[in-house]
């Protein structure tokens, strides 16, 4: 724990001007971002006594060792310098909403020749019309089935289309008429796209046309007694009721607007967003986060705007509304992302404020659940990491722990992985995976030493490249890691506190000889064996015990057991890729490069075997002749049979076994 007089600047060094600031810990890693009007003033603000300031905030100061600024000329360049600053480092002190899913939204494809509809998530592509974002994909599939009855768009995949135009038969929405089936030449280009251009304009909100087609259409076919037609015409007309239904006016004229509501307390804060547009809710999303800084509700709507609006995925409307005004400053940065004027305010009356007063209920009630699903996780990780330190006897909680694991079929594809979890939580974005060099067999100790040599040779490496971790700040990729010359990321920068092996007394004594060898002596090494789950320590005779109940063995088990799953993957896919490999290897005149052409084209080697000689001469670079010659290797050759390990689990190939289906699988 660092004391903040020890790297204080000097009260003249710190410029008046508006600025960034950022503070880094012992490793160079950016723990905090932040911005100010007058850097001198905020800045100073942190260097009081410890005991006066936000609890968050004081574990924040204490964990830096240094801290930097650059200077700007207006506030505006200060915001937009902090979000992206943020976006790339990934400071673990910085407030940052997060999500609790990832929020589908529907998604028409108007970039492609025959436009699909389908959920969505994620970034917004160029071309792709969006509507929402929902709160489950099952709503937006019960809309999409109503509307669907009106305007057949197709749904399907790419796959499914093309083997669709292949075979000549459409898929069975094409039969009942949801799909107009352009596959197979029901509709035109043409026809299928101004389909789809009008399922747009009705999820849009100019829905009065459509209305008004159908009922004239309707009432047309009653007089000329075609009643089946005027009956399926009604019925058309309900879907497309019941689908505006989902989504009734709020707002009168038409109105674009966002709507952002706040719940808060000293620890955390909970924003919710209703998005109107054409009066309607077209979508609504959530988020919670943990209060760093102890921050007003207008610095918590500024930072939920950033993250809102500073991807670029979500187009700013006309109208903001607000529980607190932000810095002017936000409202410059609005207006300049939509290219002209937004109404960023705080409604008083009338029906925004009633609406609002909806969100804000919606707000408070997730914050509710959130602290009912989220208490007892946090209050269980710490007291797993505190069990931890406290049976291995560390100095520290073992904030950041790494977990190394090998996996192999008898002595063949030898991998390892190494699994991050910082925080009691896993970091996925720094898992890594080996492949063991040096030696094939059935050597876990041999392989544990490889590996964690290569690992902490390269946390060596970018030590001493960095120097003493000063990392330069543009040499960081999108998750705050540094980057080597090349622009690649440096994987092994950073050391854990705790190093745990899949294994006992010999994977432990690897791992730590390894270390020694490198004269690395500050990181903490244990195993833990499957057999009775027990922790081993270096050098100890006997295993250190955990209850049953302990959570901090608990966290052990998740931990090994996630480094196991990555490995296991790992090694099957190799094991899959030379299998799949070994069958089109002794095919006559096909090279690596037309292989690589099939199977990419049909997907796997099974939808090969099926496949006909025309099928085959389709994939480019593929004539006849050869073509002939693949399906006459593929049809003379039996496919291999596995054989389960029951003890492992692991699927082993063998020519003597016969390949039984279980109850609902196939062949």
């Amino acid at each position: 724990m660092a004391d903040p007089s020890t790297y204080r600047p000097a009260p003249g060094a710190i410029p008046l001007s508006p600025g960034v600031y950022k503070f880094r810990d012992a490793h160079g890693r950016v723990i905090y971002v932040g911005k100010a009007k007058s850097l001198r003033q905020r800045l100073s603000s942190y260097f009081q006594d410890v005991a006066n300031l936000h609890p968050r905030t004081a574990t924040m100061v204490t964990t830096a060792a240094s801290v930097e600024w650059t200077v700007v000329a207006t506030e505006v360049e200060a915001l937009q310098l902090e979000y992206s600053w943020i976006k790339e480092f990934d400071p673990r002190f910085n407030v940052k909403y997060r999500d609790d899913k990832s929020y589908p939204e529907l998604a028409v494809t108007l970039n492609e020749e025959y436009p699909r509809v389908q959920v969505m998530r994620g970034a917004h592509k160029k071309g792709v019309r969006y509507f929402g974002p929902y709160g489950h994909a099952w709503a937006i599939r019960e809309t999409v089935d109503l509307l669907l009855r009106v305007f057949p768009v197709r749904t399907c995949s790419n796959g499914v289309f093309k083997r669709a135009r292949q075979v000549g038969r459409p898929c069975l929405l094409g039969y009942i008429g949801k799909c107009a089936a352009p596959c197979v030449g029901k509709v035109s280009a043409e026809e299928h796209r101004e389909l789809a251009e009008e399922f747009c304009d009705f999820m849009a909100g100019r829905t009065g046309g459509h209305l008004r087609r159908l009922e004239e259409q309707m009432q047309q076919a009653a007089a000329e007694m075609e009643y089946e037609k005027a009956a399926r015409l009604r019925d058309d007309l309900g879907a497309l009721k019941r689908a505006m239904e989902k989504n009734a006016v709020v707002l009168g004229d038409g109105t674009d607007a966002d709507l952002l509501a706040l719940a808060e307390d000293e620890l955390e804060a909970a924003v919710q967003i209703f998005h109107v547009r054409g009066g309607r809710v077209r979508g609504q999303r959530g988020w919670v986060t943990d209060k760093v800084e102890d921050v007003d509700t207008a610095g918590l709507v500024e930072h939920a705007l950033q993250q809102l609006y500073g991807e670029g995925n979500e187009q700013v409307p006309r109208e903001v509304l607000v529980p607190a005004l932000p810095d002017e400053a936000v409202h410059e940065w609005l207006s300049g992302l939509r290219g002209a004027q937004v109404d960023l305010r705080v409604p008083q009356r009338g029906d925004k404020k009633a609406l609002m007063e909806t969100v804000q209920r919606n707000a408070q009630q997730a914050l509710a659940l959130h602290k009912t699903k989220r208490a007892s996780d946090l209050t269980t990780r710490s007291r797993a990491l505190q069990e931890i330190a406290d049976a291995l006897e560390l100095d520290s909680v073992p904030l950041r722990i790494e977990c190394f694991d090998v996996s192999h079929l008898q002595g063949e594809d030898v991998v390892a992985s190494m699994v991050v979890f910082e925080d009691g939580l896993a970091r996925k974005s720094e898992y890594r995976r080996f492949q063991i060099k040096t030696f094939e067999g059935q050597d876990d100790v041999r392989s544990m030493h490889e590996v964690v040599t290569r690992r902490f040779r390269r946390y060596l490496q970018e030590r001493e490249r960095t120097g003493e971790w000063a990392v330069p700040e543009e040499s960081t990729d999108d998750n705050g890691s540094p980057l080597d010359e090349n622009g690649r990321p440096r994987r092994f920068a950073y050391p854990p506190q705790l190093l745990v092996v899949d294994g006992g007394q010999p994977q432990v004594a690897a791992a730590v000889r390894a270390l020694a060898e490198l004269g690395i002596d500050d990181v903490a090494v244990c195993g833990l064996a499957k057999r009775l789950e027990e922790v081993w320590l270096p050098g100890q005779d006997d295993p250190v015990v955990l209850p049953r109940s302990s959570e901090g063995l608990y966290l052990l088990q998740r931990v090994r057991d996630e480094a196991h799953r990555f490995a296991i993957g790992y090694q099957r896919a190799k094991r899959a890729k030379r299998l799949t490999a070994g069958e089109l290897d002794s095919v006559p005149g096909l090279g690596e490069t037309r292989r690589r052409a099939l199977l990419k084209h049909f997907g796997s080697l099974k939808r090969l075997r099926a496949a006909t000689v025309d099928e085959i001469c389709e994939v480019p670079g593929v004539g006849r002749r050869t073509a002939e010659t693949v399906v006459a290797a593929l049809a003379s050759r039996t496919p291999a049979a596995f054989a389960v390990n029951t003890a492992t689990g692991e699927i082993i190939e063998d020519s003597t076994a016969t390949a039984v289906p279980r109850s609902g699988e196939e062949t």
